[in-house]
């Protein structure tokens, strides 16, 4: 079986960073995608995807990017059940991001970076203060915690 997301839009807002009660970090935002055809009137629809990033790479996501920046994201598709106080049975679809590439810069267009799950900054991005280049580390998921939002 597999379950592989690869989507490329903007953020429609900032990042929400929150932390679990045993203090593991999650972020989460939401992602514009244009849809690749339009309408009878000539429109583009889009749809808004829900990312969630754990850990290290929801702290990176939550520092580097904000409303209108432009990323890549490749995850998962997950989908939670829940109840609402008014007691109707709702689901919630959302991608656990494994990585996500900055495919702008704030203020600048043209170039590109990396986070992965897990990755830090390298020594490169540290002396040029430019490009962040970040490590790919595998990630152990432990998503199935309870979501503090």
């Amino acid at each position: 079986m597999l379950n592989r997301v690869i989507l490329i839009g903007r953020l429609t807002r900032d990042p929400e960073m929150r932390y679990t009660p045993n203090g593991t970090a999650v972020s989460r935002f939401t992602l514009a995608v244009d849809r690749p055809y339009a309408n009878q009137a000539g429109e583009r629809k889009a749809d808004f995807i829900e990312i969630v990033a754990w850990r290290q790479l929801g702290e990176t996501c939550a520092q580097y990017l904000g409303k209108g920046r432009l990323v890549a994201v490749e995850g998962r598709l997950q989908v939670r059940s829940y109840e609402t106080q008014e007691g109707q049975k709702r689901r919630a679809y959302e991608v656990i991001a494994d990585t996500v590439k900055f495919l702008d810069r704030a203020g600048q267009q043209g170039r590109t970076s990396s986070v992965a799950a897990g990755g830090r900054a390298s020594d490169d991005w540290e002396s040029l203060g430019e490009e962040v280049n970040l490590d790919e580390i595998d990630l152990i998921d432990d998503s199935e915690e309870e979501v503090p939002f």
